[in-house]
């Protein structure tokens, strides 16, 4: 059934806070949003989900099969084996879009261990629900074997940082985490958009990674098929179904009302 498109969905995108990578010297950016609860069935314990999870062309994998995918379209696999870095449900897992409690499986990534996603087309869009964010956790995506960019925690921090420091993780000084009133350190979650400024940046392969102790916990990964630039302001989000489709614009300006986030 071919999904409608609607212009509320593009202005309720443009109304999100988000933060931009502002190295000029790289025309590939990332934006921080708070995503979305599953906009297939409504569920808010399964961890956020990319705003552009319906649009046309967009793959999502959620892990809630509890491994991840090795055929198909993306193709995970180990770079040591997964006997420490494995798809896993506890307490670490990315919140959701209003913070609330992700019981459902997600991937983790530990140092030596990386994760490599091969894919079968050309990418200029990859999301990801991200959190509990540690110093070290890296992103790096490649045309073939060549470098286009990567991203490490520390960016996220001097752009702005993430969406929500949720009291579901406690954490420590660094990267990805930040003091709360009652002087603890929370760490970082949110859904964190990559995305191609032009066709020199797009991509077909990612590597998850992780320097230093900790472990790189994402979810409800998101990929969108692209030769060229991919705007994230003027996308066109189709509507998974009227009723979902409005619950989802409600959202984004309820949240507006309640939290003012910079820049």
């Amino acid at each position: 059934m071919q999904l409608r498109q609607f212009t509320t969905g593009i202005a309720a995108l443009a109304a999100i806070a988000s933060v931009l990578s502002a190295n000029s010297a790289q025309a590939f950016s990332f934006k921080v949003t708070d995503g979305v609860a599953n906009p297939w069935t409504g569920a808010t314990n399964q961890g956020a989900y990319s705003e552009f999870s319906t649009l046309a062309g967009t793959t999502t994998v959620d892990f809630n099969s509890g491994q991840v995918p090795t055929t198909g379209f993306a193709k995970y696999s180990f770079s040591n084996g997964n006997s420490n870095s494995s798809v896993r449900s506890d307490m670490w897992a990315p919140v959701g879009a209003e913070g609330e409690k992700n019981t459902s499986n997600y991937l983790e990534v530990f140092q030596g261990n990386n994760v490599i996603i091969n894919l079968a087309k050309s990418l200029n869009y990859f999301g990801i629900n991200w959190g509990a964010a540690h110093t070290g956790n890296t992103y790096s995506f490649y045309n073939g074997n060549t470098l286009v960019k990567s991203f490490t925690t520390k960016d996220i921090d001097q752009a702005g940082g993430f969406a929500t420091y949720s009291a579901l993780h406690p954490g420590s000084n660094e990267d990805g985490a930040q003091r709360q009133q009652n002087g603890s350190y929370y760490q970082g979650n949110g859904y964190v958009h990559f995305y191609a400024d032009s066709a020199a940046d797009i991509f077909n392969k990612i590597v998850i990674s992780q320097a230093g102790g900790g472990g790189f916990e994402t979810d409800n990964h998101s990929f969108h098929e692209g030769t060229g630039k991919f705007d994230f302001d003027t996308e066109s989000v189709p509507e998974p179904g009227l009723v979902m489709g409005l619950v989802g614009v409600g959202g984004f300006f309820l949240r507006q009302r309640r939290r003012v986030k910079s820049a």
